[in-house]
């Protein structure tokens, strides 16, 4: 038996594992317990984690790792969890089925699980599989009643009392088939947007690019999608993008950015490009890679009405006195514990199954 303390204390340590990785440079600390058993072998699972998906570069499982790092501590987690009543209440069982598009993409919902309580079982993406498992060991190592409560499988599910499924469109069909009849989160694709009024700073636009290209636009959280006033100077837009420009170095998302230039130019289609990102007028949310969709726009109400019906589709809102939920500039990957994906508040689904 363990308490919700002795795991909030596992996931503050767990935490301080991870603040040892980051793009400043990888320090071993002393202080972190356990480091002889498991610093060398993080090291050796970010190698394999890039070796096995090319869009998870060093650099980003390095940022995804600081991102966890400033999260887990003890203040963050307690004031997150003070909202709910977290009994000692019969355990359950909980299928996690993740995506693999960035790096840990899956581990919110872990922790949620974990901390309200339950045990887990995960089926990983093929595209994420090395790092999880290894961090997973060493919440069981810090805090050894969590072994036996966390388990990885690639077979079919077969034994569980509820679900939390993310994927795509597609795949939530699939999902709410097979696992509608018992209690469930299921997640489909969702976008991010930003709303430009044109009055925008350079540093204001330098910091939107960190939202359009971190994990190359891979992630809910990524911006794929402007809103921009009539006779909008992209100029400015480019401006603040041109830190981004080292994407092309990377040879996936390079080809990603030729092909679909040759298929728009095929197509003969009005594109606004830069030599790494393009610009494309087009209604929907989902853009492909190296692209980011824009919509024009004549009046913010009727935009924000236009925003709230399409809330469904929408992760974020990346702009300044739009919106009460809005997110600022820069910010679209460094959630909160409290930002639940899609708005569903994972822990309290969690206290009622």
């Amino acid at each position: 038996m363990n308490t919700l303390q002795q795991r909030i204390v596992a996931f503050v340590k767990l935490g301080s594992f991870l603040s040892q990785f980051s793009n400043e440079g990888i320090v071993k600390e002393e202080s972190v317990e356990y480091n002889e058993l498991f610093f060398d072998g993080f090291k050796h699972q970010i190698k394999l984690a890039q070796e096995h998906n090319g869009w998870f570069i060093k650099e980003n499982i390095l940022y995804a790792a600081t991102q966890w790092a400033q999260a887990l501590t003890a203040e963050n987690i307690t004031n997150w969890l003070q909202h709910y009543n977290i009994e000692e209440t019969a355990e359950k069982k909980v299928a996690v089925i993740m995506a693999g598009n960035i790096p840990l993409v899956g581990f919110h919902d872990f922790m949620c699980v974990l901390l309200s309580g339950h045990s887990v079982v995960v089926k990983q993406s093929s595209n994420d599989k090395q790092l999880l498992p290894f961090l997973a060991k060493y919440l069981e190592y810090v805090e050894p009643s969590l072994k036996g409560k966390i388990t990885f499988t690639d077979e079919k599910l077969i034994d569980y009392d509820a679900v939390i499924a993310t994927g795509s469109d597609n795949t939530a069909r699939y999902f709410e088939y097979y696992f509608g009849k018992k209690p469930n989160i299921i997640r489909k694709n969702r976008n991010s947007v930003a709303v430009l009024t044109g009055n925008e700073t350079k540093e204001e636009l330098e910091a939107l690019g960190e939202d359009v290209f971190r994990y190359f636009g891979l992630g809910c959280r990524s911006v794929s999608k402007l809103f921009v006033p009539k006779n909008y100077n992209f100029d400015d837009f480019f401006g603040g993008m041109y830190r981004q420009s080292h994407v092309m170095d990377i040879n996936k998302y390079a080809n990603n950015y030729d092909y679909n230039k040759a298929v728009y130019l095929m197509s003969l289609f009005d594109l606004l490009e830069n030599g790494f990102l393009m610009l494309k007028e087009d209604e929907s949310y989902a853009s492909p890679i190296a692209t980011v969709f824009y919509e024009y726009y004549d009046d913010a109400d009727e935009l924000r009405n236009k925003l709230q019906q399409d809330r469904d589709k929408i992760q974020c809102i990346v702009s300044k006195g739009l919106t009460s939920n809005e997110v600022s500039f820069g910010e679209t990957q460094q959630p909160k514990l409290s930002d639940y994906a899609d708005g569903v508040d994972t822990i309290e689904f969690l206290l009622k199954i």
